[in-house]
């Protein structure tokens, strides 16, 4: 019978401290377990000299690989590159910042050997700031009861993926992706392992406020078409509303003469712009992600790949 293979594919930008230390990490992890393995890193961008010192330990490791693409295509593209090369019966994903720790997919593994066909890391604590820890938390609650799929809760994108899911999430034409909405809408045997998800090692986050907005609105468009059902009710309950307002203003007449107030019409305006906004908004985040599939652009677009028998020509 054929030794399996586990295939780690790395996403990094700005890293260019941690990822020797992450080969390092690693190496020993798949070495411990006694497993075939690759190590893929994925260069998405990086301004630093990331190109280089991947370069440096790819001529040293016959193990590890080079993925170089030509800018930044976001994590999801990075991990999505990286799955397109990789050749293991697993593969698993992970941050280059070293916030998840790679001596977690030992227990990955074993769950693997058990019959799971998704295992993923479950974030029960990080080490953040008090209100990031409660917005996180929040966003997967809100995030779960919004999905019309079962989504795991404080599942990031750390996880051992089987090869049969790898495939299939490889055939999916979608370029917006939220990987860890993909890997719950596949099915099959999925678990989850409890762990602490630290700082960034070295540098600074390269996620704000603002980012993780987009990141929530990535998630919650992309599996919940709840916002769309929000419209209705909301534009339900204004058409009753008015209905309402315009009986009373008609009895008002009748009775009392035409209602006077011009801070009721400005407020009566503002009430209905308002609404209106909302929900050209949503209905557009929808026409925004419609309008990225359609124009049927590349996913990303790799510059080169760099391989140990490449660097020891040289």
């Amino acid at each position: 019978m054929r030794s399996k293979k586990i295939s780690a594919v790395i996403a990094c930008y700005k890293d260019k401290q941690a990822i020797p230390i992450m080969h390092q990490r690693l190496t020993k992890v798949f070495k411990n377990i006694g497993i075939a393995y690759e190590i893929i890193f994925v260069n998405n961008g990086s301004p630093d000299n990331t190109a280089d010192i991947l370069r440096k330990i790819i001529s040293k490791d016959s193990h590890a690989i080079g993925v170089n693409l030509s800018r930044n295509f976001s994590s999801q593209m990075a991990f999505t590159s990286g799955m397109e090369i990789a050749t293991g019966d697993a593969i698993v994903l992970l941050d280059g910042d070293l916030q998840d720790p790679p001596e977690l997919i030992t227990k990955f593994y074993d769950k693997w050997l058990q019959g799971f066909d998704v295992v993923y890391g479950i974030r029960t604590k990080r080490d953040s700031s008090f209100f990031m820890k409660v917005a996180y938390k929040l966003f997967y609650r809100i995030f779960q009861k919004l999905s019309y799929i079962e989504i795991p809760l404080d599942a990031g994108d750390f996880s051992l993926i089987d090869r049969k899911i790898v495939n299939i999430l490889k055939q999916f034409p979608e370029r917006d992706r939220f990987l860890r909405g993909l890997r719950a809408w596949v099915g099959f045997k999925q678990t989850g392992i409890p762990y602490t998800r630290h700082r960034r090692m070295f540098g600074k986050t390269t996620n704000n406020f603002i980012k993780n907005i987009q990141w929530a609105k990535k998630g919650i468009f992309s599996f919940s078409y709840a916002p769309l059902e929000w419209v209705s009710y909301i534009a339900g309950f204004v058409t009753i509303l008015s209905s309402f307002t315009i009986l009373i203003y008609g009895v008002l007449y009748i009775f009392y003469g035409a209602p006077k107030g011009f801070l009721t019409i400005l407020a009566s305006i503002l009430f209905l712009g308002s609404i209106q906004l909302l929900s050209l908004s949503i209905i557009g985040e929808y026409i925004a992600k419609i309008f990225e599939e359609v124009k049927q652009r590349p996913k990303y677009i790799v510059k080169n790949i760099v391989r140990n028998s490449d660097t020891s020509k040289k």
